[in-house]
């Protein structure tokens, strides 16, 4: 693809953006791109912290007066009939700016489905970073979008979009997919000559050698390699969420309620993701799932990034390929293909122009939910506590959560994981439970509104 061409209106035009949440590092990262595109005004910014965003500002060069705050509608007006970056803490003030597009990052969906709806209904396209909001109403805002004549889409940069993008590049291409998949956040750093392992910050001291090369038996082999390393997390809540995302926009369904999270080496991608009869670890195929890069210090990373599993249909072709350094399963019957990074808002803006220019979106197409990230509570929970969601990645303590079929999330009447954050429980909650739907207070909430006219669920 050659997107000087397909882009070739950005010469004539000024895309107006408004960016909600600047402050995080999606937003911040978006921020030093738009910097570098004439094409992109940055008419509106949009977070309740405005002494930090201001810092955020100033931290990349932005000149001072480059950026007004505004706290009534005149106030808005004003700044931009001067050319000004509006900045505002009161995200309905946005609805005073002329723009063409949105992108939204707060992270806060109870927050983030209103201004979605809000740009939608006034025609503007959107972006949504916030994948929390997106897993819970996606399918529903996808089709305000079309009413509207405008585009809601993941933004590229994120997992989400990057893998719907890889997903969809394969089957234009003609390749059964048999699973899509991303690697976890962070890599798992095994030093073979001091037998240790590095995890973010920790360092452990642990022998792999009789696992680190994938036996005969995978699944042996991926067990003793938990094992070995079962003092370090394997699993991470934002994944689920992503890869609910994914799945409602491909149709594939996961690959089980807990995701399998093997710890792998890139070159063994397609010997472990395959079905069980081919020696994998898959029940079925057409799923999404995760894995946790294992690698040495010397070796380049996944980076976060995407992959695909695809079916060998020619022996000698991918024999070709596997020669010249592609990933083939030892059979040959399958192929990995992965992109080995996110770059966050740094790509974002080739979503922008999509929106804008072609009235395409980049990741999402969610016509209904296909899966459902739930919560299943470790302990257990009294009526009146609050199942706060925190930290970085907007976990609810006390609570794991697991992806399952939208199907039998009916069935067992099993709220969707960021519909119950940070909602009162009006009844007990025994450990083990799945959080019910019908014990949240849900009262006044918008994403229950919006995930309530999701097409089906």
């Amino acid at each position: 693809m050659n997107y000087e061409h397909l882009f070739n209106a950005l010469g004539e035009r000024t895309i107006r953006m408004a960016l909600v949440g600047p402050k995080g590092g999606f937003g911040r990262s978006l921020l030093v791109q738009c910097r570098a595109l004439a094409s992109i005004d940055i008419a509106a910014l949009c977070d309740i912290d405005i002494d930090g965003t201001l810092a955020v500002l100033a931290s990349l060069g932005f000149a001072a007066n480059a950026t007004r705050v505004c706290e009534t509608a005149d106030d808005v007006r004003n700044a931009r009939a001067e050319g000004v970056t509006v900045l505002v803490k009161d995200h309905t003030l946005l609805k005073h700016v002329e723009l063409d597009i949105v992108v939204e990052a707060t992270g806060l969906p109870e927050v983030s489905v209103q201004i979605a709806q809000n740009a939608l209904e006034r025609g503007v396209h959107v972006a949504m970073a916030t994948k929390e909001t997106d897993s819970v109403a996606g399918p529903y805002l996808n089709r305000l979008a079309k009413e509207n004549g405008v585009v809601y889409t993941t933004p590229d940069g994120d997992q989400p979009s990057n893998l719907i993008g890889l997903v969809t590049w394969a089957r234009v291409l003609g390749f059964e997919v048999i699973v899509a998949g991303k690697s976890s956040e962070y890599d798992f750093i095994y030093d073979t000559g001091a037998r240790s392992i590095d995890y973010l910050d920790q360092r452990h001291e642990v022998s792999l050698d009789a696992c680190w090369t994938l036996g005969d038996d995978v699944a042996a082999t991926l067990e003793a390699r938990r094992k070995a390393l079962s003092m370090l997390p394997q699993s991470a809540t934002p994944d689920y969420c992503e890869m609910n995302v994914v799945a409602n926009s491909t149709g594939f369904i996961p690959a089980t309620d807990a995701l399998n999270y093997p710890l792998a080496r890139i070159s063994e991608l397609a010997d472990i993701f395959i079905p069980k009869e081919d020696g994998g670890i898959l029940e079925r195929t057409g799923v999404v799932d995760v894995f946790n890069c294992l690698r040495r210090p010397d070796d380049v990373s996944f980076g976060g990034g995407v992959f695909v599993i695809v079916r060998c249909k020619d022996d000698e072709t991918w024999q070709l390929l596997k020669q010249k350094g592609h990933i083939v399963g030892k059979n040959g019957r399958y192929a990995c293909i992965y992109l080995p990074y996110h770059l966050m808002g740094l790509e974002t803006p080739m979503s922008i122009f999509s929106a804008v220019l072609l009235d395409q979106p980049t990741g999402h197409a969610a016509q209904r939910p296909y899966a459902r990230m739930v919560a299943r509570v470790e302990r257990d929970f009294k009526a009146g506590e609050t199942l706060k969601m925190g930290g970085h990645h907007h976990t609810i303590e006390g609570v794991k959560p697991l992806l399952i079929e939208t199907g039998k999330a009916v069935a067992s009447g099993a709220a969707p994981f960021y519909l119950a954050a940070n909602k009162r429980l009006l009844a007990d909650v025994k450990q083990g439970s799945l959080v019910p739907l019908d014990v949240l207070d849900l009262d006044g909430s918008a994403l229950y509104e919006a995930w309530q006219n999701n097409p089906s669920h």
